[in-house]
Order: structure tokens, then C-alpha cells, then sequence
């Protein structure tokens, strides 16, 4: 069998934390470049919401408009 002296163990404990630091940084960077794309999608979809919504605000005047100009004749 083999055994480890204390400074292997401590060692090999050393290097398996910081591998798994490592792994959670990855993850980290992999979930924030998720949630950018996530924001950037939001944010698109908030301005088509937006830039249509002013078409429907400038069709709704040109029809009152027009309706009142009806109601005077």
C-alpha cells in the first residue's frame, strides 16, 4: 500500500481547492455571458414593444382626427 506524508496530502488538497475555484470562475463567466444575452434580448424586445407602440399612438390620432373632422361636417 501506499501511504501520503502529511505534505502530499496538504498538497493534493491545495491543488484540488483551487481546481475547483477554477471551476466555479468558468461557471461564473459562463452564467454572466448568459445573462448579458439575456438582458441584450430584453432589451431589443423593449424597444420593437416601444417603436410600435408609437405607430399604434400616431395611427390612433390621425383616426380621432379624422373622426372629428366628420362630426363638424
Amino acid at each position: 500500500m501506499v501511504f501520503f506524508g502529511t505534505d502530499e496530502v496538504t498538497l493534493v488538497i491545495f491543488i484540488g481547492v483551487l481546481a475547483a475555484i477554477v471551476y466555479s470562475l468558468r461557471v461564473l463567466v459562463l452564467m454572466e455571458r448568459r445573462v448579458a444575452r439575456m438582458d441584450e434580448n430584453l432589451e431589443k424586445i423593449t424597444l420593437r414593444i416601444a417603436t410600435e407602440e408609437a405607430k399604434i399612438e400616431r395611427e390612433e390620432r390621425e383616426i380621432e382626427k379624422a373622426l372629428k373632422i366628420k362630426k363638424k361636417r
